[in-house]
């Protein structure tokens, strides 16, 4: 098996990876479920390298993304649904169906007709895939309803936060931040109440209640919940690499320090910052 620039070589060779008697081990008792982390981390690791803007990494970045695609076709493929050529159809056919203003026959020539037309043909395909899922027995449909423009394809953290802000347009929100501090303190009392429950599944429901109403007192102090917690990050390297840069300087071991020195020097981390503020 030899590397090539022709897409065909990539489904070969995941399809020799998933070989239930030749494969890899680990590729084999991959499902969809499985690889969906990695697949979000990839398109992480595109912005990231496009924001750095290191072309390099983004080549190599978006053929990992690229991997993710042929990875759940190949999936797919096994289990009887659909194939990566199935994928690239519906693509293909989407974009020409998008935009007959370049492919077809279109009166739209302006950027404000191009965009009714688009719509348009949103409108439709929406109808047609609604039938489709109602042919294979799918009834919820997240796409509907008043929170149906907040797209669930967004990290977490942003897809809260764009829910609370829809929600609040029909008056559905605190008028203060301050009773959302009493709600916070609710969440908590009740995630201490599943820790004690010993039951991994209602901590992890408590938990995600509380980070939820934490993202709403951040929409209504004007902080952006994705940049802060970005911002603590970047503070928690930069803590943990004080840490790490002063046990080498005693030729002591990350592994051998232990939670009592490491916070002692972390400590150390804070009151350096705050000098420096």
């Amino acid at each position: 098996m030899e590397a090539s620039k022709d897409i065909s070589r990539l489904i070969e060779i995941m399809e020799a990876l998933r070989q239930p008697e030749t494969g890899c081990p680990w590729d084999i008792v991959q499902t969809f479920e499985t690889i969906k982390p990695y697949t979000i981390e990839e398109a992480y690791e595109v912005a990231d390298a496009i924001e750095r803007k290191d072309t390099d990494d983004l080549c190599e970045e978006l053929g990992d993304l690229l991997l993710q695609v042929v990875f759940h076709s190949r999936i797919a493929e096994e289990m009887g649904e659909f194939s990566f050529g199935d994928v690239v159809h519906a693509v293909t056919s989407k974009m020409i169906r998008r935009h007959p203003h370049v492919f077809a026959v279109s009166d739209a020539d302006t950027p404000e007709t191009v965009k009714l037309q688009w719509d348009a043909i949103k409108a439709a395909e929406k109808r047609e895939r609604a039938e489709r899922r109602a042919k294979r027995g799918i009834t919820e449909d997240f796409k509907a309803g008043f929170l149906g423009n907040v797209h669930r394809s967004q990290p977490a953290l942003t897809e809260a936060l764009k829910l609370q802000e829809q929600a609040a347009r029909v008056g559905f929100d605190w008028s203060k931040p301050e009773p959302i501090l009493d709600k916070i303190e609710e969440e908590v009392a009740e995630l201490r109440e599943a820790l004690a429950s010993g039951k991994p599944e209602k901590v992890a429901d408590e938990l995600g209640d509380l980070i939820f109403a934490l993202v709403n007192i951040g929409r209504h102090v004007s902080a952006d919940p994705e940049t802060a917690l970005r911002g603590t990050n970047t503070k928690f390297r930069r803590r943990f690499n004080h840490i790490e840069q002063s046990l080498e300087s005693n030729n002591e071991r990350l592994e051998d320090a232990g939670l009592e020195r490491m916070e002692a020097l972390w400590q150390a981390a804070k009151a350096i910052e705050r000098q420096l503020d």
